[in-house]
């Protein structure tokens, strides 16, 4: 195995000081293009956002917003939002567009729930989402460690709705279960493409057994808020997106995201085409007319973006459809 080198962001003299991605090492590279003006975000400078920093470093906790490059962690860690990211920063999958650590992770913390927990109650948070790296190493794929994160929260901070955003648990059985016993509020598991661009964006995981996931997630709790999320730049064709659109519609998703796929480095999926705010807009309605009770299509939506917002609309759209 060849390793690349992060000249940009390598502690020195650290056991951080290792390759981020080695698995892409002998891919060519592909050169970052620069983004369209609807995309640029600013630097974060608030002292909110030091606040947030300061609080996920004291807990010794990871988060999807740094490790994955959100490009809006300066707006949502201004507003003390901040996506937890549980089981290590260590992934053991090497998905193609994703910035998270590739490698062998390490054994799974025990105090980690408790300090999630006590995070979100100093935070105040009245929405909180958790998600994680994949963990094929572990037998039931960090489910259970899912479950303990979801009980630490609900005993510091009752009030506190709970969204997951989950692995695929593929060829874990009883994983999923373990994970909807808990009672999270909502179940998130992204799709991230169409099912034409898995073997090169998302080679470890299986389109259909995805949607299989989600669908079974209503078949064990039919009362709970399921999501799913794709990037749109990947190459996909409009009529793949739609496809897909039918195919969560018919696992009964209630809502949907979608986003511009931003490239992290030369070494990972190039952009091939930078959507329009109009074509986003076109995809929201297109969805909201198959029956998705909450959609999100914006060029920097990201799952967890406004996920509190999101979710208060989810339950009014829900109330508003049931007539009560």
């Amino acid at each position: 195995m060849v390793t690349i080198v992060d000249t940009l962001n390598r502690p020195q003299n650290s056991s951080e000081a290792r390759p981020r991605h080695p698995e892409k090492a002998h891919r060519p590279d592909n050169p970052v293009q620069r983004k369209p003006k609807w995309i640029r975000v600013k630097a974060p400078t608030s002292p909110v956002y030091r606040e947030t920093q300061d609080l996920v470093r004291a807990n010794n906790l990871v988060t999807v917003c740094e490790e994955a490059g959100c490009p809006n962690i300066g707006e949502c860690w201004s507003k003390k939002h901040a996506s937890f990211m549980i089981l290590g920063d260590t992934c053991t999958r090497a998905c193609a567009f994703c910035n998270v650590r590739t490698g062998m992770p390490g054994p799974v913390d025990p105090k980690e729930a408790q300090g999630v927990a006590d995070a979100v109650a100093a935070m105040g948070l009245e929405h909180v989402v958790i998600t994680s790296v994949d963990r094929d190493d572990l037998d039931d794929g960090g489910a259970k460690h899912f479950a303990d994160v979801i009980s630490a929260i609900r005993a510091t901070s009752p009030s506190t709705t709970i969204e997951v955003l989950t692995p695929d648990f593929l060829r874990k059985d009883g994983a999923l279960e373990i994970v909807v016993e808990a009672r999270p509020d909502v179940f998130n598991h992204n799709l991230e493409t169409v099912p034409s661009k898995y073997l090169k964006v998302r080679p470890g995981a299986r389109y259909f057994h995805s949607v299989r996931l989600l669908q079974k997630v209503k078949e064990l709790d039919d009362e709970m808020f399921t999501k799913s999320g794709i990037m749109v730049g990947l190459g996909e064709e409009r009529n793949e997106v739609l496809q897909l659109m039918d195919d969560l519609r018919a696992a009964d998703v209630d809502f949907l995201t979608i986003g511009q796929y931003l490239q992290p480095s030369k070494k990972h999926h190039p952009v091939l085409s930078f959507v329009t705010p109009e074509e986003f807009k076109g995809y929201e309605r297109i969805a909201y007319a198959k029956g998705f009770l909450k959609v999100s299509a914006t060029p920097l939506t990201r799952s967890s973006h406004h996920a509190g917002e999101d979710f208060a609309d989810l339950r009014a759209a829900r109330k508003a459809k049931l007539g009560r």
